[in-house]
């Protein structure tokens, strides 16, 4: 097994230990940051469609100012 092998194999590792925690509920606080950054850090984005788990996420954030730039641009199926 080469160098890069052993790498694919170590991030599968780790991104199966990251969903075992997210979906049994016990990721901690800390988890769930060291995941959002790898999923930053890996260029993975997402977009909030009108009926996705995001764009419910982004709703039940307490930030519904009018007169403040919203963090997240809404993309719309029309």
């Amino acid at each position: 097994m080469d160098k890069s092998d052993k790498l694919y194999e170590l991030q599968d590792l780790l991104i199966d230990e990251f969903l075992l925690r997210v979906k049994s509920g016990e990721a901690t606080t800390a988890d769930l940051s060291t995941v959002r950054q790898f999923l930053k850090d890996n260029n993975v984005s997402a977009v909030a469609t009108e009926s996705s788990p995001l764009h419910e996420l982004v709703n039940a954030l307490p930030f519904h100012d009018d007169n403040v730039d919203r963090i997240v641009d809404m993309a719309s199926n029309e």
